[in-house]
């Protein structure tokens, strides 16, 4: 009897140990906190990693957009990205290929497709948001994405987690690998400035 004690005890214990084994392989830990799950999707917004992003667009644009009426830069115009979307953007010298005055949001969303929280993503403007209503929506809002600017974006339920009206800007810009980049939505008038 005791024999089966024993090894009823053992067989628990290794169950134990092998179920521990088996923890989530897609965390690592950070080593200046060690105890932070640290994202390894490959689209986190956290680290900067856009792999899933399409870096260049259709000129098209949403229905409703209008286009800026006297914008601080105009299309054909040349200007310095200030902003880091996507490594080799910041620093960039790129070409205005459209202006428009919108409510541009950064918004939290769970791709569709799976793989990790993509938090504050820039930018999403409100003409790609589904049956939104009128502009501005407010931080804390629940929307529907009605765009595809990174893998499994269309149709995710996402946050605003900022609003604000300003002229947002399609550029073009060739990155530090040489590929050209068209069509690239969507800067802010914040994050350029003039050669």
């Amino acid at each position: 009897m005791a024999y089966h004690k024993l090894f009823a005890s053992a067989a628990s214990l290794a169950l134990a140990f092998g179920l521990a084994a088996c923890g989530n392989t897609d965390v690592t830990v950070d080593p200046e906190t060690q105890d932070k799950p640290v994202e390894t999707s490959e689209s986190s917004e956290q680290h900067g990693d856009h792999e899933g992003m399409d870096h260049s667009g259709s000129s098209e644009i949403p229905a409703g957009l209008m286009e800026a009426e006297s914008p601080t830069y105009e299309p054909g115009s040349n200007v310095i990205v200030n902003a880091d979307h996507m490594d080799g953007m910041e620093g960039a010298e790129a070409t205005i290929s459209g202006a428009y005055d919108t409510t541009v949001y950064a918004v939290t969303y769970t791709p569709t497709d799976g793989g990790d929280v993509i938090e504050n993503h820039k930018w999403v403007i409100h003409e790609e948001l589904k049956d939104s209503g009128s502009a501005p929506l407010e931080p804390g809002d629940t929307v529907t994405l009605n765009t595809d600017h990174m893998s499994g974006m269309q149709d995710a339920e996402a946050e605003i987690v900022s609003a604000a009206d300003t002229t947002v800007y399609m550029i073009d810009y060739e990155s530090p690998d040489g590929e050209k980049i068209t069509n690239h939505k969507w800067v802010t008038e914040e994050e350029l400035s003039a050669p």
